[in-house]
């Protein structure tokens, strides 16, 4: 009998649960298998899911809101002033037929809208094709850097529209001078950053560039030109915003085919729903422009993986 009682004394036990012998609850031993990595099912939870769609959605509303209410409030107190609802009437009659033709003085939007754009893509080019040339040559060479240096200080702070005269002066038509407006202002931007970011290369680069013998055709190619692309791209969309600011304006002291003659022609019928889905269709065209180039940079500009 004592035999079979000590047999039954010494048999081995059923082997405990890992969790229950290491003293732990069952929800400790999950963190634990979290923490190294062990496969558990895991499942998003709805709000952390919604809040960041929740985040992206709901400011804008609020604060085109705000602004309907502004705009309802001032409306309200100013008989002259078109309400929200009259202006939105008005802009699908005009969007209706953006493409019309009655004369050169009786066009749609549409076509008024091309001409600016027509006028800016002109200007625009002949300040990349002249100021991004000069922009690495300044930023490459002091002898250029220091020669066109002031002239750059001394220039650059001057209004776009204090040119508007010279391009008459010089061209005798508004168009053209229209055009040298937007060249003119929109060429700082460009020289400023390529020069910038020729000068912020490192000079590492440019010393294995000397021991390899690069003919400056290389070292313009292979180690400046995508180095500086980045800040190239950043003065290309500061001058894209400028021309569409410029244009607008000069558009409404020379008169023509344009956004800014037409905002200008309906100011003078006292047509004020008209003006402002005039600025509206400004805004929205500049916003795409802008937001084209920044698109463009970003898929230029190579950052650290770890940044």
């Amino acid at each position: 009998m004592s035999a079979v009682i000590d047999t039954f004394n010494h048999a081995p036990a059923e082997p405990a649960p890992a969790a229950v012998l290491s003293g732990t609850s069952v929800s400790t031993e999950v963190q634990r298998r979290r923490a190294v990595g062990a496969d558990l099912p895991r499942t998003v939870p709805y709000k952390s899911f919604l809040r960041p769609v929740v985040m992206a959605v709901l400011p804008p509303l609020v604060g085109l809101a705000l602004l309907i209410l502004v705009w309802q409030i001032v409306a309200a107190r100013n008989a002259g002033f078109p309400t929200p609802m009259i202006t939105l009437t008005e802009a699908i009659k005009l969007f209706s037929d953006p493409f019309y033709r009655n004369g050169p003085n009786d066009q749609g939007i549409g076509w008024n809208i091309l001409a600016s754009l027509q006028r800016v893509g002109m200007g625009f080019g002949l300040a990349a094709v002249v100021g991004i040339p000069l922009g690495f040559a300044i930023g490459r060479f002091k002898f250029m850097s220091g020669m066109f240096g002031p002239i750059i200080s001394l220039l650059k702070p001057v209004s776009p529209l204090a040119w508007l005269p010279i391009g008459l002066l010089v061209f005798k038509a508004a168009d053209p001078a229209a055009i040298w407006s937007i060249f003119i202002c929109s060429i700082w931007p460009m020289i400023i950053n390529t020069a910038v970011g020729v000068q912020r290369v490192p000079q590492d680069y440019m010393n294995v560039a000397r021991v390899l013998n690069l003919s400056e055709w290389k070292i313009l190619t292979k180690i400046l030109f995508p180095s500086v692309l980045p800040y190239m791209l950043t003065g290309v969309r500061l001058a894209i915003g400028t021309a569409w600011l410029v244009i607008v304006a000069a558009e409404m002291l020379t008169g023509g085919v344009g956004i800014g003659f037409w905002v200008w022609d309906e100011w003078n019928n006292l047509n004020v729903p008209h003006i402002i889905i005039a600025i509206v269709v400004i805004g929205v065209v500049g916003l795409i422009l802008e937001q084209a180039l920044v698109a463009l940079a970003r898929a230029f500009t190579y950052e650290d993986a770890g940044s």
